[in-house]
Formats: C-alpha cells, structure tokens, sequence
C-alpha cells in the first residue's frame, strides 16, 4: 500500500515539479521577447507585449577597444542585468572607421557576436557627429548582411548628429534605411536627431516615413539638461513619436563635473514610468566622470566594487534593481528602482526658473567633444 502511494505521489509531483523548474529555469533575453517591433509610439516584443532595454554603452572603439571583449560582454549581462549593449564604433578619429575599417570591424564584430551568445540585444553604433553616407551605407550593409537574420540586432545610424539639420539628418537617414531594408527587413533602426540628440521636436514634426520599426534617440546627461528636454522629449511622444534612450549619464553633457543625483534620479523616475529604453555611457576608463570603470578594471569583466568610479557604481544598482533580464517578468515600473529617497522627496519647489526652458545655445546642449 505504501508502495502504491509513493508512485501515486511521484505521478502527481513530478508534472508539478517541472512546471516550476521551467518556471524559474533562466532564458536570455531575446529568447523571452523575440524580434522587436514598434507599434505607435511602444517598443513591442514578438508577443506583442510592451518592453523596455536597459544597459551600457561601451565608450568609443577606437579610444577604449579593451572592453571590446566578449568576457565584458558576458560580465554587463550577468552582473550588471543589462539587457542591451551598445558597441560605439568611432568614425572619424585616428583608429576609427574612415581610418581603419578592418579593425573597426573587428572590434564591432567581437561585441555582436559575443551579444548573440549571450541572447541580449545589440546595438551597432556608426559613433559619428558628422555626416559621411557613403562609408555608412558599405558599413550597414556588410553588418546587415552578417548579423541581420539575428532577433539581436539593432541598428543606430547616427550617434549625435552636431552640425546638420533635420532635413540633412532625415535625408542621411532614408538612405542608409534603404540601404538596411533592403537586406534585414525588420530589425530596429535608431534615428538621430539635431544637436547631438536634443532636438527631438524636429523628428516629430516631420518623421520618416514608408518604414517600419523605426524610433529615434534622445541623449541627456543629467547635470546639463534639465525638466526641458523631458518637457520636449514628451510633447514629442505625445505627437507620436516613438523615443529610445541610446545615450545617457548623470553629470554634465562634457562627461565631466559632479553627478547630479537628484536630476538623474528624476530622470530615472520619469524613464520607467514612460517605459523608455535607456542607456548609460560609458564602459570605459578614461579620467573623467562618465566613463564607469578605473584603469584597474580588466578588460574581460570580473570588476571588484574598488574598480567601479561613482558612475558606474550607481548605473549598476540602477540596472541590478531591475527584474532580472533572464526571467520573464511583468514591465518594471518606477517602484522597482527608487530609492528610499525618490524624486518626489528630492524635488525642489517649481519657480518660475525652474520651469523656463534655457535659450537654445551651444552650450545647453551636448559639446563635441573627443570622449563624445
């Protein structure tokens, strides 16, 4: 009889006992969600459910190819909880594309590939403030030749356009598309917009049409651009524009300067409760505030907390207050990443200052330069 009751409960269990393991069993990313689509102004997975990515930019490839290794891909991915990484290809500077393709390449490959391994999505990056379509076009076209059957893949044609107008920007842009469709039909296309990604109202009163799966980026770095970007930012998802977070961080736009915690914070909060894609620059070691890693980080992850700079330390609890990426989980939401000290508490009171947005100049922008 006990016999018989051992086997009954070993029928009974054993289905139960799967159902969990499967359950909390770990899956990449892009396993969970899929080909991403955009739908309106949402980023949407294959099962049509609403996702955000979150991660790291790796820093520019022709300054800081250390870190293009898939060892630091790996440690973003299980350490930091990214669920995105963004390899910067350099264009123009000694070292980048123009000067040296095949290395740039290289470089750009290590990270793709390492990526798809590791089932997170990737951002290829034509890391440029200038406008050089022909080199664009042969570059988007070998790497959607390559990697575009890959759910993985997306594309950002223009890191932060400086110089040129939207209608420059928009007519660069429809060409390397062209380019891109041509060979991966559906894959995501970031869009740049004017004044190194700060000019988001542009695109929105006149977006490129007769494509799919299109949004367009918008960069701030917290301690230089203020309510006003999220101000404009949002009027411009309001008219239907759908917006992706490529570049962000919490000092001033030159990459340098004190953090401003509660103005990144405030981002932070306004990013989860649109559910916007986000990332933070960058995985590099550079003496300034922006770059995340101290020179005694090595070049293939395994980062003590004595190797993290201030940015780093705090994009990582970012990160690693999401669910993690591995697991299907409901969309996070501001609750799952703020501190005990929200926006809300860190506000200051609304002043007539508070709430002008700043003359349109050079400097209440992103500065060229090198490290951007």
């Amino acid at each position: 009889m006990a016999q018989r009751i051992s086997q009954h409960m070993k029928k009974i269990l054993l289905p139960i006992l799967s159902i969990i393991a499967l359950a909390t069993a770990s899956a990449q990313p892009v396993k969970i969600h899929g080909h991403l689509k955009v739908q309106g102004t949402r980023l949407l997975d294959e099962h049509n459910q609403p996702v955000a990515l979150h991660g790291m930019s790796l820093g520019w490839s022709c300054f800081h190819p250390r870190f293009y290794t898939a060892g630091t891909v790996d440690w973003l991915y299980r350490d930091w909880n990214c669920s995105v990484l963004r390899a910067a290809m350099g264009v123009e500077p000694k070292g980048g594309y123009i000067d040296d393709p095949t290395r740039s390449k290289e470089l750009v490959t290590s990270v793709v590939e390492a990526a798809i391994k590791d089932g997170i999505y990737v951002i290829i990056d034509w890391h440029s403030h200038h406008i050089n379509l022909e080199q664009a076009k042969s570059f988007f076209a070998e790497m959607a030749a390559k990697y575009g059957k890959h759910p993985n893949i997306i594309y950002e044609l223009y890191n932060e356009p400086a110089g040129p107008t939207w209608p420059e920007v928009k007519a660069y842009s429809e060409a390397v598309i062209k380019v891109i469709r041509k060979i991966d039909p559906d894959n995501l296309i970031l869009v740049g917009c004017p004044r190194w990604d700060q000019e988001i109202e542009q695109p929105a009163a006149d977006p490129i049409k007769g494509y799919s799966n299109l949004m367009y980026t918008m960069h701030f770095y917290a301690g230089t651009h203020k309510k006003w970007l999220r101000d404009r930012t949002d009027s411009a998802i309001s008219a239907g524009l759908p917006v992706f977070i490529s570049e962000s961080a919490g000092m001033e736009a030159s990459g340098n300067g004190p953090i401003d915690y509660k103005e990144w914070q405030l981002y932070i909060d306004w990013i989860n409760k649109n559910n916007l894609s986000w990332i933070t620059w960058s995985v590099s070691d550079k003496n300034e505030t922006c770059s995340v890693l101290q020179p005694s980080a090595g070049s293939d992850g395994h980062w003590k907390d004595a190797d993290l700079k201030e940015s780093g330390a705090r994009t990582r609890e970012y990160l690693k207050a999401y669910p993690p990426v591995d697991k299907p989980q409901p969309t996070a939401t501001a609750e799952t990443v703020r501190e005990p000290a929200t926006a809300e508490t860190l506000r200051q009171p609304a002043t007539a200052e508070t709430l002008r947005a700043p003359a349109l100049t050079k400097n209440s922008y992103h500065p060229p330069t090198d490290h951007k």
